[in-house]
């Protein structure tokens, strides 16, 4: 890894813009802006060739404070404007941040599209179950039996598995990872900005204020230490029994494979419909 100076987060914040920020204290989006911001300045992009793209919630407030070119959407449309940027600008790095309710509910279908079609966008989706922005409401990811502010008596639906979700839709890079695992997410967001094609980094993360408030998991710390103990690596999945598996986060990259990304197979149809049609 690339030595980062202490200080590389402030070189890419707008500071006479919109701070002091909206996160509450104890939120694991500031971690995560951290790790990508980390992940950028290792690999020495020109901030002018990076795009970050959101859409509505406590995540997709990341855009407002970032010096990059950058597109705060619509609820759910995150994906759809990021799919345009990168048609019309191919050379760029699209990175969308998005949170469970964001991608998943309203903004699924989008999701599944993208990941279908192999785009070359990074999509870092922070998973805190749970509509924070919004009211505390039930997002697709809200755990059976927690509560909600439209659950309160329990959850009844089952969660959705997000990484399941986006393999089992096409996506050719899917890896899952904690705020807990500062570096480890740092890491894997280089690696999902490199790949040639869709790639989603799930980030659990802590939403103290909202979700663990309603269903009692303690404060930041707390939540904190469940990510780190409640969580198991890839690699050492196999080796453990099934009964020390079930009901952990898996951590790592879970699918890295190489198909034919859309935008380079649209330029290549242009030029054969142009060849043809002798433009």
């Amino acid at each position: 890894m690339a030595n980062i100076p202490q200080k590389i987060i402030h070189e890419y914040l707008r500071h006479d813009k919109k701070f002091p920020h909206v996160w509450c204290a104890g939120c694991s989006n500031g971690i995560v802006l951290g790790g990508i911001i980390r992940a950028i300045a290792t690999m020495e992009l020109d901030r002018d060739d990076i795009m970050m793209v959101s859409g509505i919630g406590c995540s997709s407030r990341m855009p407002v404070y970032v010096d990059f070119n950058t597109l705060h959407t619509l609820h759910g449309r995150a994906i759809a404007y990021a799919t345009g940027v990168k048609m019309h600008k191919p050379h760029m790095k699209v990175i969308v941040v998005t949170g469970d309710g964001d991608c998943t509910a309203i903004g699924g279908n989008h999701l599944i599209h993208a990941a279908r079609r192999n785009i070359d966008l990074t999509v870092v989706l922070i998973n805190n179950n749970i509509y924070g922005m919004t009211g505390g409401q039930c997002s697709p990811t809200t755990p059976h039996d927690a509560i909600a502010t439209t659950a309160p008596y329990g959850n009844i639906e089952p969660d959705f598995n997000i990484c399941d979700l986006a393999m089992g839709a096409g996506a050719s890079f899917v890896g899952r990872t904690t705020a807990f695992h500062a570096i480890e997410m740092q890491n894997m967001i280089k690696e999902a900005l490199n790949h040639p094609g869709f790639s989603m980094v799930e980030v659990v993360s802590a939403c103290p204020v909202i979700y663990g408030r309603l269903n009692k998991k303690g404060g930041a710390p707390e939540m904190m230490k469940n990510m780190r103990d409640n969580s198991i690596p890839l690699a050492a999945v196999e080796k453990l029994p099934p009964e020390q598996v079930e009901g952990k986060i898996i951590r790592g990259i879970l699918r890295r494979e190489e198909r034919p990304e859309y935008s380079c197979e649209y330029r290549k149809l242009v030029q054969r419909v142009q060849a043809k049609e002798g433009v």
